[in-house]
C-alpha cells in the first residue's frame, strides 16, 4: 500500500487500489470453495449438495458440476450448506435449470435460507419460482421449483 501511495502520490488512489486487489483475492480464494457432493436416493432422484457460497466468480464452476445429459429425470440441488450471495449465482441458477428444462428433466431446489429466497423474488424477471411444500425443512430453510 505504501508503495502504490508512492508511486501514484494519492493516498485515496492507493485505497481504491488496495480495495480492488482485496476484492479479488477473495473471489480468488473462494472460487476454490464450491463443492458438490452428488448421490442417487432410493426412489431414483439425484442430489446436489452445495458446499460454498454462490456468487459471481463461482457460476462458471457451478455449471461444471451438473452432467445434465446423465442425470435421471428429477434432480434435487440442495443449499443447505450453501448460499446465493448475488444476482450472478441468481443467473448461474437459472442457466443450469434451463439446461435440465431443455432435456425435459425437471430441478428443485432445497433448502434456500431467506436471503437466497428474497433474492429469487426480486430476479421474477429472470426466473420463475415456485413454492414446493415438503422435504425436509430445517429452521426456516424451504424447498423452491424452478419453473
Amino acid at each position: 500500500m505504501s508503495l502504490i501511495t508512492v508511486f501514484l502520490h494519492n493516498l485515496a488512489s492507493a485505497v481504491l487500489v488496495g480495495v480492488i486487489i482485496s476484492s479479488l483475492s477473495f473471489s480468488g480464494d473462494n472460487a476454490k470453495r464450491i463443492r458438490v457432493r452428488k448421490y442417487i436416493d432410493d426412489s431414483g432422484l439425484k442430489h446436489y449438495e452445495i458446499y460454498g457460497p454462490l456468487f459471481f466468480g463461482l457460476v462458471t464452476a457451478f455449471n461444471d458440476k451438473f452432467d445434465v445429459s446423465g442425470d435421471p429425470e428429477e434432480v434435487i440441488i440442495d443449499f443447505y450448506e450453501s448460499r446465493v450471495a448475488d444476482m450472478s449465482g441468481i443467473e448461474g441458477l437459472n442457466r443450469i435449470t434451463q439446461r435440465y428444462k431443455a432435456a425435459g428433466k425437471t430441478v428443485q431446489l432445497a433448502h434456500l435460507i431467506a436471503r437466497c429466497r428474497k433474492l429469487l423474488g426480486r430476479a421474477n424477471k429472470i426466473v420463475d419460482v415456485n413454492m414446493v411444500e415438503g422435504g425436509k425443512e430445517k429452521d426456516s430453510r424451504i424447498s423452491f421449483e424452478l419453473a
